[in-house]
């Protein structure tokens, strides 16, 4: 949906709130305009923000879209297309989208909002991102988890039965990045920990990248710049 002019150009000058709705797994949802973008929060989290999501936009920089083949993603958390509005608009890069979101009113506010700028293929479907998980047969050549629960990464989320899912379900040369937050001491810990005790154990070749108040994750680091 796109908005006024005047809304747009007030928009850099003082966030405007369009929309707030309710779910079972999102008690506040509201969509705002600022800097001319949509911009999807939580009490405490920053769902999307279109390409200004800065901790994907700043880890897509910092990789080598060009080394890796890519005509499948597969977004976890799929919030407002974020990923796919980044990559359009600031990579040009257009890949067939699978995007699993839990909640159908963040998809209603997806479709309502920012799905019309996009002209990727997609796929969306309204499930359990961890369900899907433990179902799909498919691979991908990008497989994004960005799946929270306000501010926190479910604990199913972060075991390595997970992990070891997720490499089932991407190609043997596919990328995987897996977004969690590092916005203070307490953020960090918890990510170094994971990424020590769990990721790096099922994925030997991964790293990390420091972005914004968050830590990309990825199973391999012969990909970045």
């Amino acid at each position: 949906m796109k908005q006024p002019l005047w809304k747009k150009w007030l928009s850099y000058i003082s966030e405007l709130h369009i929309e707030s709705v309710s779910s079972e797994y999102n008690p506040h949802l509201y969509v705002s305009l600022r800097e001319g973008r949509y911009q999807l929060c939580t009490a405490n989290a920053i769902y999307s923000f279109e390409d200004l999501y800065d901790n994907f936009g700043e880890a897509f920089k910092k990789i080598d879209l060009e080394k890796l083949s890519i005509e499948r993603v597969l977004i976890l958390g799929f919030g407002l297309a974020s990923v796919p509005l980044i990559l359009e608009k600031k990579h040009n890069k257009k890949y067939h989208y699978t995007g699993v979101e839990i909640d159908e009113e963040v998809l209603y506010l997806a479709n309502k909002y920012v799905m019309d700028e996009l002209s990727s293929n997609f796929d969306l479907v309204c499930t359990d991102a961890f369900l899907y998980a433990l179902q799909c047969e498919k691979q991908f050549d990008l497989v994004i988890m960005d799946v929270f629960c306000d501010d926190l990464i479910p604990l199913h989320f972060e075991n390595e039965d997970f992990l070891n899912r997720l490499q089932e379900m991407t190609k043997p040369d596919g990328l995987i990045m897996y977004n969690r937050l590092a916005f203070n001491e307490k953020d960090i810990e918890h990510s170094k920990k994971f990424y020590e005790e769990h990721f790096s154990q099922v994925f030997d070749k991964g790293t990390y990248i420091e972005v914004k108040g968050n830590w990309m994750l990825l199973n391999r680091s012969d990909v970045l710049k």
